[in-house]
Order: structure tokens, then C-alpha cells, then sequence
């Protein structure tokens, strides 16, 4: 071999060399980067022993009893007699001389509550303690404490308790429940079945629930086995920290499936705090009524996305009302924070301050624009639901019209008392439904008032059928009817047949 061969044979080993020792660094850095994160994940614990003995001392059983009052014989229907039988008497005195049919009884439930404070407040569920004569706390260590409500909120099924105590009680933190990611470990400490002190783990399985009960639902899923008496027990991270209160499970048989759920801390905080200062909670009012953005009402409006929240009423001299917000507008910004979804409104207003001036952004056709409103205090008191009107046979009335498989009508004094529509309502008569029609398929039936259409008022069914066309030709898939049955308004999408 030459000397140019071996210089050059020299060069390729030394690149080579260097090229390996570069690979080899790649790959310890690599290794580092990926140990780094992994020790940034939260390993599973060896036990939980040390929590458990650390957290039980705090975490409470909950006795209450009510007492069940005499049954009134006057109260109580009778079998049917004909008129004037001896047997009516007769029935009458069986029912007194046997104590009246149920005599006052004491009913007794447990479940499971924990101490936040070493003064003796305890937070628990409202449906633990609802209607109860006396509530009594026991502890751990055998202590036995009667208890006062603070105050309770059925809205989200939280109730303060207070209990007097003549030395500082164990108890708990919270912990930030926005912080706590599905797959995290959780433990669940409670008093299921009357079995005091019984510890369970698992992971959270979801977050954001909504089990339809209440209007505040936001609830965090757990695997960890919840069952009866569990309900007011705390559900801590592997910090030691309540990041909810458990209180609901999913179960045909009434025992744990792994299926329950527990109120965030988020939602529990405030509210306990108020019920600690007031006895009772104070939450936001806006004054709409609100409804889903649904894909196709989202086309409709011409938006790009399935967010916000679509007015579908304004009340009258409210919050809303006076700071401009109509019917038809979609609320996509409150006091600064996005509004993603249609639920996530009413804890968002619930949570501001009374008094408090707020920007609130809302879609108007297809622009955006900023109103100030200025939060209320909401009245805690229920609307009673309109009921649906059940006649479902067509009725003849002046210019019919055919649109959407509606047959339309104005509305004349006789349709009126017909389908029992205020004189104050306006609008557009739906006197029947084409069954195979996507307006059937919306569950819109005989009785509606088409108040507006695409966002425009109508009166005749000449005007109903005029902006569908128009529409039509746009060339979008689905139109918005604004529709009054019997006096409650909501907000529809149909799906255009361009057949």
C-alpha cells in the first residue's frame, strides 16, 4: 500500500471514530432526555399505607335520622264503596284502632363527610343530611360529635357542617382539581355499607362529566370503589389533597361497578366558602336562557366551529337585557374566558362576583361584538316547564303554505284558542308535520309559532317560505327556526331537502 493509500485509509478511520463517538453522544442524550421525563411522571406507589394513616383521622361517618310522622286517616284514599256502605266505617275504625296505619317511626342513614378546618367544619353531601332531625358525627377514635348545618346548596349537593369539640380535629386540604389529569391514582375514604374507615384506589377515569344532575355537572369519573355510604367522602390525589367530594356511582345493583363520581374542589371550594359566611350560596345571574350549538345550528349561523352558547331567551329587565344582549346571539366570551362549550356558561356566570361589571363577547349575524354586563344576584327559585301541546291532527287556516314538510299557517282568533297560543305571541302557525320530514325528525309538531327564521322575524307563512329559497340558494345544508310552543322559546336547526 502507498502513502496516499494509508493517509487515506487514516482519514476514513479518524472520521470514523468521530463519527461514532458523535452517535454515541445522540444516544446518551437521548437516553437522559426520555429518564428525565419518566421521572417527571407519576409512578405508581408502592402502597398507600403511609397516606392512609396520615388522611383517616380527618375523614368522618355521618348518622342522621328524621322522624317519620303519623299518617292522617283523613290522608289516606279508601277502597272504593258504594254510597252510604257500612263498610266505609268500618274501614275507618280498622285503620284507627291499628294506630292510624303507620305509626311515627325513626328512619336512620349513613354516609361519609370530612374535617377542613380544626375548629370542627366539616363539609359533606346535602343528600346525606337533607330533612334530617339529628345529625351525629363520629370519628375515628371513637368520638361521637352532634352537628349543626352551616348551610347546604342542592345545587351541587354540598352541605357544611359544624360540630364543637374541646381539642383540635385532624383534617384536610384541598387541592386544585383543574391540576388532576385522567390516569392520575386517587383514593377514596369513606364509610360504604356502614363499614367505617374503608380506603379504596384507583385512577381517575375521566373528567368534565356530565350526568345530567344538576346545572352545575362537571364532575371527575373514578374507578376507585364508591358505594353506598360513601356519598360526602373525600377523594384525595396521591399528594394527601381532596380534589373532590364523592357522591354519585353508576350501578344496576347498587354496589360499585367502577363507575363513580365525585364534585371537583373547584366547584366545592367557593361554594363551602359561602355556605361557611352566608349559610346559603350567592351565584352570578345573567338572564338568558341558552341552548347547545349543535353542527347545524353552527352552519346556520355560519360559524366555524360548535362553540358558545346560543341565547335562546333574554328575560325581561335582567342583566342581559339591559346591557343589549338579544335573542339569537351566541355568547362565545365571558369576563375573558373562552366559552367552549353551552354547560360551561352557567358555572362561569355562577362564580362571578354580584355586582361585578363583565365583558362579554357574543356573535351577532356573523360579527363579533363586545357588551358590558353587569352580574346580578340569581333568585334561587324553579321555572316550572311549559308543557307540549299533544294535538297532533292538521287544522285549516288562512294562506297555507308548504316548507321543511311544515304546513303553515297564519294565525287566525280560531287557531289561537285551538292550540291555546298567547295573544302576546306572533308569528308563524305550524298546523301540521310532514312525519317523514327532518323537521319531524326535530320533534317541531302542530302548535309551534315560527316566530323567526335565519335570524329574521316572519308573520306570514309567505315569509317563511321566501327565506328558505333564499337560503336554498346560498347553498347551506340547514336553516335556524326560532319556535314558541306555548309560551316557551328554543331555538331549532332543520336540515334543508333540496330534493
Amino acid at each position: 500500500m502507498n502513502d496516499r493509500a494509508v493517509s487515506r485509509v487514516s482519514r476514513f478511520q479518524d472520521f470514523g471514530s468521530r463519527s461514532v463517538e458523535g452517535i454515541l453522544f445522540v444516544l446518551v442524550a437521548l437516553a437522559i432526555c426520555l429518564s428525565s421525563k419518566a421521572a417527571l411522571a407519576k409512578a405508581p406507589p408502592e402502597t398507600f399505607a403511609d397516606l392512609a394513616e396520615r388522611l383517616s383521622p380527618a375523614v368522618v361517618n355521618i348518622s342522621t335520622s328524621q322522624t317519620i310522622k303519623r299518617q292522617d286517616r283523613d290522608s289516606v284514599p279508601l277502597p272504593e264503596f258504594p254510597p252510604g256502605s257500612p263498610f266505609e266505617d268500618l274501614f275507618r275504625d280498622f285503620f284507627d284502632r291499628n294506630g292510624g296505619g303507620r305509626q311515627p317511626r325513626r328512619v336512620t342513614s349513613l354516609g361519609s363527610g370530612f374535617v377542613i378546618e380544626p375548629n370542627g367544619i366539616i363539609v359533606t353531601n346535602n343528600h346525606v343530611i337533607e330533612e334530617a332531625d339529628k345529625i351525629t358525627v363520629n370519628f375515628v377514635d371513637g368520638t361521637t360529635l352532634p352537628a349543626e348545618i352551616l348551610g347546604r346548596d342542592p345545587k351541587t349537593d354540598i352541605a357544611v357542617l359544624k360540630v364543637k369539640s374541646d381539642k383540635p380535629l385532624a383534617h384536610v386540604q384541598f387541592g386544585d382539581a383543574d391540576d388532576a389529569r385522567v390516569g392520575d391514582w386517587v383514593l377514596a375514604i369513606g364509610n360504604p355499607f356502614g363499614l367505617g374507615g374503608s380506603l379504596s384506589a384507583g385512577i381517575i377515569s375521566a373528567r368534565n362529566r356530565d350526568i345530567s344532575a344538576g346545572p352545575y355537572d362537571d364532575f371527575i369519573q373514578t374507578d376507585a370503589a364508591i358505594n353506598r355510604g360513601n356519598s360526602g367522602g373525600p377523594l384525595f390525589n396521591t399528594a394527601g389533597q381532596v380534589i373532590g367530594v364523592n357522591t354519585a356511582i353508576i350501578s344496576p345493583s347498587g354496589g360499585s361497578i367502577g363507575i363513580g363520581f365525585a364534585v371537583p374542589s373547584s366547584l366545592v371550594v367557593p361554594v363551602v366558602a359561602q355556605l361557611k359566611e352566608f349559610g346559603e350560596t350567592r351565584r352570578g345571574w345573567l338572564g338568558v336562557r341558552i341552548q347547545t350549538v349543535t353542527e347545524e345550528i353552527a352552519e346556520s349561523l355560519s360559524l366555524t366551529k360548535t362553540h358558545g352558547a346560543l341565547v335562546a331567551g333574554v328575560t325581561e329587565g335582567g342583566p342581559a337585557a339591559k346591557a343589549g344582549l338579544k335573542q339569537g346571539d351566541v355568547i362565545v366570551k365571558f369576563d375573558g374566558r373562552l366559552v367552549e362549550e353551552m354547560r360551561n356558561l352557567p358555572r362561569m356566570v355562577a362564580e362571578t362576583e354580584i355586582g361585578k361589571l363583565v365583558p362579554v363577547e357574543v356573535i351577532r349575524d356573523g360579527k363579533k361584538i363586545g357588551k358590558q354586563v353587569r352580574i346580578e344576584r340569581l333568585e334561587e327559585s324553579e321555572t316550572v316547564a311549559s308543557a307540549a301541546v299533544d294535538n297532533d291532527s292538521p287544522v285549516e287556516g288562512e294562506e297555507e303554505r308548504e316548507s321543511l314538510g311544515l304546513t303553515l299557517s297564519m294565525i287566525t282568533p280560531q287557531l289561537r284558542d285551538t292550540f291555546n297560543i298567547d295573544d302576546n305571541i306572533e308569528g308563524v302557525l305550524v298546523t301540521n308535520v310532514d312525519p317523514d320530514s327532518a323537521a319531524a325528525e326535530k320533534q317541531i309538531r302542530p302548535g309551534d309559532v315560527i316566530v323567526e327564521i335565519g335570524q329574521e322575524e316572519v308573520f306570514r307563512p309567505d315569509d317563511v317560505v321566501n327565506v328558505v329559497r333564499r337560503v336554498t340558494r346560498e347553498d347551506k345544508k340547514s336553516i335556524l327556526l326560532g319556535l314558541n310552543r306555548r309560551g316557551d322559546f328554543r331555538f331549532v336547526a332543520v336540515r334543508i331537502d333540496k330534493s
